[in-house]
């Protein structure tokens, strides 16, 4: 009997692992499979990012009921960062690690596409880091600019 339950209770932790990883991995598998999808990524933060911007016009609306729904009101704040979470993952683990390629100095004009894609994301970071610290709508614009700036300058010669 001991053993059998010895057994239940292994089998259960690898079951557990496994799914745990199998929903725990990031966007992209950082292996140099060759498989990539980058306009599907650039959807998704759009994606993301109005999923942020309803769960703030949720958390504004609601905040000034005369008796607010506490757990929705968590559960909308709960669904913003992780939204905000997936889109700052995106960026870094799928465009900055895998995507966006260095370029040396010397190369100019390559070399300033670099630099602008490097400073698009870098703002998607920094006002997506901010759609969590508040609800103002002035993120959410900038991140929405931010994208568009970086799909333009990334799709130039792709």
């Amino acid at each position: 009997m001991k053993k059998l339950i010895k057994t239940i209770t292994i089998l259960t932790l690898l079951f557990t692992v496994s799914i745990t990883s199998i929903y725990a991995s990031p966007p992209h598998c950082e292996v140099p499979c060759g498989i990539f999808d980058d306009k599907a990524r650039i959807t998704l933060l759009f994606e993301h990012l109005t999923t942020i911007e309803k769960a703030m016009k949720n958390i504004v609306e609601m905040s000034n009921q005369e008796k607010p729904d506490y757990n929705q009101l968590i559960r909308w704040v709960n669904t913003k960062e992780e939204h905000a979470n997936k889109i700052q993952e995106i960026v870094s683990q799928y465009f900055l690690h895998q995507r966006v390629k260095i370029k040396a100095e010397a190369n100019k004009p390559d070399y300033e596409i670099y630099i602008e894609q490097l400073k698009t994301l870098h703002a998607v970071l920094v006002y997506t880091m901010k759609t969590k610290q508040s609800t103002n709508f002035d993120n959410i614009t900038k991140v929405r600019q931010n994208i568009k700036a970086f799909e333009k300058v990334y799709f130039h010669k792709h």
